[in-house]
């Protein structure tokens, strides 16, 4: 359905009945990538939340420059859609980009949030502590900076560049297809631009805030050529509440598609913790 914001208007999966879980997704990827997960909580008497955050698939791309894509923008539409689908508490889950979003509105409401699952991408303060390693796998973030560069290189010879970066993406042609609007590539990559300059990624002495004290699940696999184990190990440091750690075998960083019974299995019981 589309639901339409102040800002933006946004497309929105929301089935079932029971108690909300909201997911949120990342880079390049919209609601659709958690398909497996609606269908598994749905049947467990879960009901689904998941947005296509502004900027990507088929949700608005507000102008403005990278500003318009920052993460507290997508903190306050998300404050937003849950009003107007008269959710107060919530299971939140984040993957990727979707991961950084759900920790910024878990430190907005954390009285509301029942539960906080992370899936690949950890607390900020984790990957960057993460060594050498970590940094050698992000050097995409800093391509991703540079305006007009980055789309050209990405885009160029029908996306093969961008394909490479997703070839371990169980849905990469569906994904790419979108990013050909006028206009979409920028808009996606705005959020690395707002959320994650230079400065956020290398700056000295960057106070970056513990996760609020609810129960956090960190889930990372095995495969997953952006994240290491260590990023998502050392998140539990940066958790003030109850904290799991979790690691999925033979599944690469889009692990709630290359294996959805597992991912579903650690959600419920996560969840069944912390009901």
């Amino acid at each position: 359905m589309r639901v339409q914001l102040s800002e933006v208007s946004l497309e929105v999966e929301a089935s079932g009945e029971g108690p909300v879980v909201l997911l949120l997704h990342g880079f390049p990827d919209d609601h659709t990538l958690w398909r497996h997960q609606v269908r598994a909580l749905n049947a467990a008497g879960f009901r689904t939340v998941a947005p296509t955050l502004r900027g990507f698939g088929a949700s608005d791309r507000p102008e403005g420059g990278p500003e318009a894509y920052h993460p507290a923008k997508h903190v306050g539409d998300l404050l937003e859609l849950l009003a107007r689908l008269d959710v107060d508490r919530f299971h939140l889950v984040g993957h990727d980009w979707g991961s950084g979003v759900a920790q910024g509105l878990a430190s907005v409401v954390p009285d509301r949030v029942r539960s906080l699952s992370l899936l690949s991408v950890g607390h900020i303060g984790a990957i960057r502590d993460a060594g050498w390693e970590q940094k050698q796998l992000s050097w995409y973030m800093l391509l991703f900076q540079f305006a007009g560069l980055a789309e050209g290189w990405l885009a160029r010879d029908d996306f093969a560049q961008l394909r490479e970066m997703l070839a371990e993406h169980p849905d990469a042609e569906s994904v790419i297809e979108p990013l050909r609007a006028p206009g979409a590539l920028t808009a996606a990559l705005n959020i690395y631009r707002a959320g994650l300059p230079p400065e956020v990624q290398f700056g000295a002495d960057l106070p970056v805030p513990s996760l609020p004290a609810v129960p956090v699940l960190g889930v990372w696999s095995t495969g997953d050529r952006f994240l290491t184990e260590r990023s998502m190990e050392r998140t539990g440091e940066r958790a003030r509440g109850p904290w799991r750690y979790e690691r999925v075998e033979g599944a690469g960083h889009w692990l709630q598609l290359d294996r959805p019974e597992a991912v579903n299995d650690l959600l419920l019981s996560f969840f069944k913790e912390h009901a």
